[in-house]
């Protein structure tokens, strides 16, 4: 039975439509909002896999090139496997609030698939994505205890403002993502242009309230399909097994959890499991996952209560206390800029490099060709955890940690026009126990300012941390991964000292009152700035150069019809400048030169050559040129590269000329002055005027 329900969220009709596509798919709808169509399914199998300790979901967001009504640029004129940066961000906010809402246990294969099907190029897509993952889920037979909705809030001119266009970003100062239910916010994440907390808490529950409408359309939705749930009973626990584990580890647990070191409390715990399988017998030997879970409970109980009833953290911390910092910075020669910010267990190297137009990241998206001057990538090595694990690409975390850093970093960055160049921070994570994307954040900025970069102001970050049970509320500063693993929630904030550049919320109980969300803003405020503190000792301003080693970028305006005399046929001119002076030069359509050279003499070297290319002729003047060409009425000379005029015959001497060829030859080089430049470009040149001026007689007719 095919259904489509419509409402209005932000002036604009959204409907969602099911039964008339994918209809195989246990969840299966068309989301549709101006001209952007998303199509949304659900998949679960029918098995459960055994001994998962995690719940088996994917979810994989696509963009179709042919959704813009292009053609892929790439070699192969297809979408290529690989999943562009834009859809890795996409699939990690459609997987974020949805994964907590599936029953605890749940090890049936799972998978969403979102699919941009159209796209008007006015509105992003993204948010459609995940109202059609709540929407597909909620409908299908697969426990899901949704629904959610999604929309974009942006500020323009002071307005809060739902679902901007695409073009507004651009003049918006607050950009975020709002995921919520009925009753409270799941999920954030966005930016600010150094905005205040209470601005953004205002647009979060702008946001929370304005997709109201969305959550209804769900459930009028489900209403109408009326598709039952599968019935999904969660694996029993052993409770005999589960007490006598109690009686024989908790104390042990209590004891081995307030170990400091990470690296000694891991070992810690796992000679308590190797002691406790041993204590067991063989007959326990098939079911060592089924204790792991029992210990793994056990552990967060224990952390949970020392929280709550303690006010006492694993590393006995208070509450709201960071662990200790220190920063350095200038630590590698040759990059362009490099920092290094410990903060207790987590170590980041931030290394800084700067470049030339041509540097900048060229990728393709619904919209077209973007060209990005800044990048920032992310990397998390497994002996930064003491692991062993095979080295390939960048795995979504990897991608989504960058993405978070890069938007807190981005918005302090100086202008094209004050500071022309490619900027690249690459963030080496050495160490991690918890927060390694704000620990990216920090060594970034530093890194920055080690550079000479111009930074509108340094950023730094912190991730905060909830443990609530019942009305008792704990909120944490700084979190261990123990912390985020045990706990209800990971809240990143980046900012500013006057405000915030970009946030991340994740939660892992069903939602959050505005009450607790404007405690921990508050808290992760005063946090960041004493953090900000700390990494302002190492270095508290932007250096006043450039590192000697960075490219030096100079311009040059030229007249646009002379540009391509600097290209030169099939580009063989520049190419040849670039290659001869180990430079790299663009060239605008505007007439603007750019040269990117390593070094000052470089940088001089071309610039006299392209001016020498580019220089105009004036009447009056006296060049050395070089004859290209005879004619029977005169001869041309070339004066500039590039440009040339005719001495006519009776231009050449002092006297009458019967022959050209008696006065000059080709390749010979002369002077000779510019009598008239017309105005369809032609010069009128005299050696004759030059002998005058010289003194000469005509002695060379004798």
């Amino acid at each position: 039975m095919e259904i489509s329900l419509k409402t209005e969220i932000g002036g604009k009709s959204l409907g969602i439509q099911t039964g008339k596509v994918a209809k195989q798919a246990s969840g299966s709808v068309v989301v549709q909002y101006g001209e952007n169509i998303v199509l949304v399914t659900a998949v679960s199998s029918n098995e459960a896999r055994p001994g998962m300790d995690f719940l088996p979901l994917t979810v994989e967001y696509q963009e179709k090139i042919y959704a813009a009504g292009r053609i892929p640029g790439n070699y192969f004129r297809r979408e290529i496997g690989r999943p562009s940066e834009k859809e890795t961000l996409t699939a990690r906010l459609i997987d974020r609030p949805i994964r907590p809402l599936f029953p605890k246990n749940y090890s049936y294969e799972t998978q969403v698939i979102a699919t941009v099907l159209s796209m008007d190029q006015k509105n992003d897509p993204d948010t459609l994505a995940m109202i059609g993952a709540s929407a597909a889920l909620q409908i299908s037979d697969i426990p899901f205890e949704g629904p959610i909705a999604s929309v974009r809030v942006g500020r323009i001119d002071g307005k809060l403002k739902i679902n901007p266009d695409i073009d507004e970003y651009e003049i918006s100062d607050i950009n975020i993502i709002v995921t919520g239910t009925k009753t409270g916010v799941v999920m954030v994440e966005g930016s600010g242009d150094i905005v205040s907390e209470m601005d953004l808490l205002e647009a979060i529950f702008y946001g929370h309230q304005e997709m109201q409408p969305i959550i209804d359309l769900q459930i009028e939705l489900q209403e109408s399909v009326r598709k039952p749930k599968r019935s999904f009973v969660p694996p029993e626990r052993d409770e005999n097994l589960a007490q006598r584990i109690e009686n024989e580890t908790a104390q042990h647990i209590h004891e081995t959890i307030l170990i400091a070191d990470k690296v000694s409390r891991n070992a810690g715990f796992q000679l308590l499991k190797s002691e406790l399988m041993e204590k067991l017998g063989e007959d326990f030997s098939e079911r060592k996952g089924e204790v792991n879970e029992i210990i793994g409970d056990i552990k967060k109980r224990i952390c949970r209560d020392l929280i709550l009833k303690e006010s006492r953290r694993i590393d006995n911390r208070k509450p709201d206390e960071i662990r200790p910092i220190t920063c350095e910075v200038g630590l590698l020669p040759r990059p362009h800029g490099s920092a290094l910010f410990t903060r207790g267990e987590t170590q980041v190297l931030g290394v800084l490099t700067l470049g030339s137009g041509p540097d900048e990241q060229r990728v393709e998206t619904l919209i077209g060709e973007e060209s990005r001057p800044f990048m920032l990538h992310y990397n998390f090595p497994p002996y930064s955890v003491g692991e062993v694990k095979r080295m390939m690409g960048p795995s979504r975390r990897d991608i989504g940690h960058g993405g978070l850093s890069t938007r807190a970093i981005e918005k302090v960055l100086p202008s094209k026009e004050a500071f022309d160049y490619t900027i690249r921070l690459v963030s080496e994570v050495l160490e991690s126990n918890g927060s390694s994307s704000m620990g990216t954040v920090c060594s970034a900025s530093l890194a920055l300012m080690d550079g000479g970069v111009p930074l509108k102001a340094p950023v730094s970050g912190i991730a905060m941390g909830l443990v609530k049970e019942g009305d008792q509320v704990v909120i944490l500063s700084d979190i261990l991964g123990d912390e985020d693993h045990m706990g209800d929630m990971d809240f990143k904030v980046a900012g500013t000292s006057e405000g915030i550049t970009a946030l991340q919320m994740d939660i892992k109980i069903h939602e959050l009152s505005r009450d607790i969300i404007e405690k921990a803003l508050e808290q992760a405020r005063i946090g960041r700035l004493f953090i900000l503190d700390k990494m302002m000792e190492a270095l508290n301003e932007p250096r006043k150069e450039i590192s000697p080693h960075a490219p030096k970028v100079i311009t040059i305006n030229i007249n646009p019809d002379k540009i391509r005399e600097i290209i030169g046929p099939g580009g063989k001119i520049i190419r040849a400048l670039q290659n001869e002076t180990n430079t790299r030069i663009e060239v605008d359509d505007s007439g603007l030169v750019k040269i990117a050279a390593f070094s000052k003499k470089e940088g001089d070297d071309v610039m006299g050559r392209i001016k020498e290319i580019v220089a105009e002729p004036e009447v009056e003047a006296i060049y050395e040129g070089t004859v290209v060409k005879i004619m029977d009425f005169g001869a041309f000379v070339e004066i500039l590269p590039g440009t040339d005029g005719l001495v006519h015959i009776s231009q050449l001497a002092n006297h009458h000329v019967k022959k050209v060829t008696d006065i000059v030859r080709e390749g010979e080089k002369i002077k000779v002055k510019v009598l008239e430049v017309s105005r369809d470009g032609k010069i009128r040149l005299s050696r004759k005027a030059v002998l005058a001026e010289e003194g000469e007689n005509g002695i060379e007719d004798q």
